[in-house]
């Protein structure tokens, strides 16, 4: 078992993740007297960033959707293996940006796919590992759609072209797990200011992280 402390940053295209993660960070080091390690899913490590340019090339339209669940699985694995548990393992806080929710939430809600299958390939992928916290960055579908539209700095890639049906399932699917998993998973209204989301997270980390770890 490791020492560390694993958190996952979740929420719909458009919630501000990426945002939001960037300015918690060095507030968090300001805090915590612990290494923090920011990280991404699809992605983190050469292997798993190579398999995410798979992924979310707009022009892959083709892609079957177990296909793009079983490209997202084996990027998990990798990220896991190689760069999740030995930072873990080094007692640092670990953020991801996306785990297994997504997964759930993407291609089991929004594309469709047997909920328990995701589930069973994401126990499979993590060797049964959860966040020790998980944070939900709510916004409405549309919100989060026109803040991707109107955003310049935003790279567009293949899920943001998705329709907004499929976005409200993909909602609907973390409101759905947000009810079946309360004690690892809490909500952040993300549609306030940026300010006022990152202060909730890092207020949320640090209650949980002294909680869990006593301290």
């Amino acid at each position: 078992m490791t020492n560390g402390f694993l958190i996952s940053l979740e929420g719909p295209d458009g919630a501000g993740k990426t945002t939001v993660l960037k300015q918690v960070i060095p507030k968090l080091r300001d805090v915590v007297g612990k290494e923090i390690v920011p990280t991404r899913e699809p992605g983190g490590v050469a292997i798993a960033e190579a398999i995410r340019q798979v992924i979310l090339d707009v022009n892959h339209t083709a892609m079957d959707a177990k296909t793009e669940l079983l490209l997202y699985i084996a990027a998990r694995r990798q990220h896991l293996i190689e760069k999740i548990v030995p930072n873990l393992e080094q007692d640092a806080i670990v953020i991801v940006d996306r785990f297994i929710d997504s997964s759930v939430a993407y291609q089991g809600y929004g594309r469709g796919l047997a909920v328990a299958d995701i589930a069973w390939l994401n126990d499979y992928a993590t060797d049964h590992r959860q966040p020790d916290l998980t944070i939900y960055l709510d916004v409405t579908s549309e919100l989060g759609l026109e803040r991707i539209a109107t955003n310049a700095d935003r790279e567009i890639n293949r899920l943001d072209l998705e329709k907004l049906d499929m976005h409200q399932r993909v909602r609907q699917g973390y409101l759905s797990l947000l009810e079946q998993a309360p004690h690892r998973i809490s909500l952040i209204d993300a549609s306030q200011s940026i300010d006022k989301v990152v202060e909730e997270v890092v207020a949320l980390i640090i209650k949980r992280y002294q909680e869990t770890k006593h301290v």
